[in-house]
């Protein structure tokens, strides 16, 4: 991987990673278009570390106040009733099921799961998942000629059960295309949460998740050395900073605007990927994994 590679690779990295398009989808693809190598699971789960760390300054406030209250909560039995120590158990709650099935389902993610032709049918399907989402949001907020404004739920309504469901909707972005931020604000939307409450948790939940995951790629890439540190590190670094002005923009647009523009792109995305496949332009398995 070349400096340049990495710039680019980084800036895509940070751009999509928290928009509702999928990252690991688009740094396939940009690999993919380039011809270049496949930039691997690895690059992209310790370049998420970049975009990680943008989460933990954005939201420094809230984390800081999470943390503290679930910490207090672990010893004074009063403090297990606040929101905030509450909503520190839930995260943990809510990164079990992509825990799980990101160990279990290892070799899958690093193999069949970056073949271009799932990619593309991911983007397409839950583009219109969040699409069918937020067309359900937008008639609970607006009502209509017959029907009041249905008020939706926020953080504070946020239980075991949704913390579960919001859970197994970001184990879903293992797969590429399907996008963490998309599948678990869609799946918030349609638990009935306002937009900015499901992009917040959302965010918070991956916290956990891409910090693990890029420690254990980390620690794997140190013992079996098959990454490229300089550029890697020079992407991560690229990551976050991009990645922190991405969500700066993102939670003022979601207060105000609809997830549309973001459905259009992904369908139109995956049906010029699946129609570049199917012409022979692309191949499915295009460029081995930068190893």
């Amino acid at each position: 991987m070349s400096w340049f590679e990495s710039l680019v690779l980084g800036l895509v990295q940070g751009l999509t990673e928290f928009l509702p398009v999928s990252s690991s989808a688009h740094l396939r693809l940009t690999a993919a278009f380039s011809g270049w190598k496949d930039p691997g699971a690895a690059f992209t789960a310790i370049t998420q570390i970049g975009t990680e760390a943008a989460v933990l300054i954005y939201f420094r406030k809230d984390i800081g106040r999470i943390l503290s209250a679930w910490c207090r909560s672990l010893f004074d039995k009063a403090m297990r009733s606040d929101h905030d120590a509450q909503m520190g158990w839930l995260v943990i709650v809510g990164s079990i099921p992509i825990g799980v099935l990101g160990l279990t389902l290892k070799d899958q993610i690093e193999g069949p799961f970056r073949d271009l032709r799932v990619t593309a049918t991911m983007l397409i399907v839950v583009g219109i998942v969040i699409g069918i989402a937020d067309r359900l949001a937008d008639r609970d907020e607006k009502g209509g000629r017959h029907r009041a404004p249905k008020q939706r739920k926020g953080l504070e309504d946020l239980g075991v059960k949704d913390g579960l469901i919001y859970g197994f909707c970001q184990a879903c972005a293992l797969v590429p295309g399907v996008s963490r931020s998309g599948a678990t604000i869609s799946g918030g939307l349609f638990m009935g949460y306002r937009r900015e409450a499901a992009a917040r948790y959302s965010f918070l939940l991956a916290m956990p998740a891409v910090l693990a995951s890029g420690l254990f790629e980390t620690k794997d890439a140190l013992e079996n050395d098959h990454v490229l540190w300089g550029p890697t590190l020079f992407a991560t670094a690229i990551a976050f900073a991009s990645g922190y002005a991405v969500i700066a923009w993102f939670m003022k647009f979601i207060s105000t605007k609809s997830f549309m523009p973001f459905v259009y792109y992904r369908v139109a995305l995956g049906i010029v990927v699946i129609g570049l496949v199917a012409a022979g332009v692309l191949s499915p398995h295009a460029a081995e994994s930068a190893g």
